[in-house]
């Protein structure tokens, strides 16, 4: 199985890119499965229903989110669909809207798609740990287990990694928005790496206008963070996954410009 996942799309400009290159690299890449943390998608946080369809529309099977899920809460009805491929962090509470968890079938193989907040520099939430043993303890043996980490400190990061170490195919991190040269295989066959980048404009600072955060960083006075405009790209990394064992053969790192994808895609 091949698996493309996605890092924080950014905005319009990141949501229009993913339209074009999502279809381009499932033919060119032979792609069985695309998941994206998209929580970020909406004007730079949250992610609004009709840019949730959008993105389901482009061939993304699967949709992780983070700390700014209910920053669009219109966002709730979908989230408490249990036909939508899309959910909340499994360690937030249980009364919070969505599942801790996408069930998916994949070419006859299940395949399970979960996100796991930090607590390092984020807003409390329960014990990753545990939530991530909860939903593991109710899978069926050879479920494919693809973890999102979404946190701020890498420490975090790494030690999910090693707790699900033979336990997930892929644990991949979120929230940075900065790709990390770390992708590695974990001795259990885990395929990690700390941060897989994010989908939108780099002329930026993660993803706004810098004159914006540069003004309000001098000055202290308030302005909107909008989003930036330029130099777009896609970034993420692709899992090749061993059906058989549920275990990762390799991952590589991916980051497309937008005059690498045809303009006709």
């Amino acid at each position: 199985m091949r698996l493309l996942f996605l890092g924080d799309i950014v905005g319009s400009p990141g949501v229009a890119f993913v339209k074009r290159a999502v279809p381009f690299l499932r033919q060119r890449d032979g792609l069985d499965l695309v998941v994206a943390n998209a929580e970020n998608a909406s004007g730079g946080s949250g992610l609004s229903p009709s840019v949730y369809r959008q993105l389901r529309a482009s061939g993304i099977d699967a949709i992780t989110l983070g700390d700014h899920i209910y920053k669009k809460f219109d966002l709730a009805g979908v989230l408490d669909d249990p036909t939508q491929p899309v959910c909340k962090p499994a360690n937030y509470p249980s009364a919070a809207p969505g599942r801790d968890h996408i069930l998916l079938t994949v070419n006859g193989t299940p395949v399970v798609v979960l996100s796991l907040m930090g607590r390092t520099f984020m807003r409390p939430v329960d014990c990753p740990f545990a939530a991530v043993d909860r939903v593991l303890a109710a899978l069926p043996p050879g479920t494919i287990v693809i973890a999102d980490v979404h946190a701020e400190a890498t420490a975090d990061k790494y030690l999910l990694a090693h707790h699900l170490n033979g336990h997930a195919a892929a644990v991949l991190g979120t929230h940075t928005h900065v790709q990390t040269a770390d992708e590695q295989i974990l001795s259990g066959g885990t395929a990690f790496v700390c941060d897989v980048g994010m989908t939108g404009p780099y002329d930026s600072v993660l993803g706004r206008r810098v004159d914006r955060v540069l003004e309000t960083t001098i000055t202290f006075i308030p302005t909107a963070f909008d989003v930036a405009t330029g130099d777009v790209r896609l970034a993420g990394v692709v899992v090749e996954i061993d059906t058989t064992t549920a275990k990762a053969l390799s991952i590589r790192r991916v980051m497309l410009k937008e005059a690498e994808v045809p303009a006709v895609c």
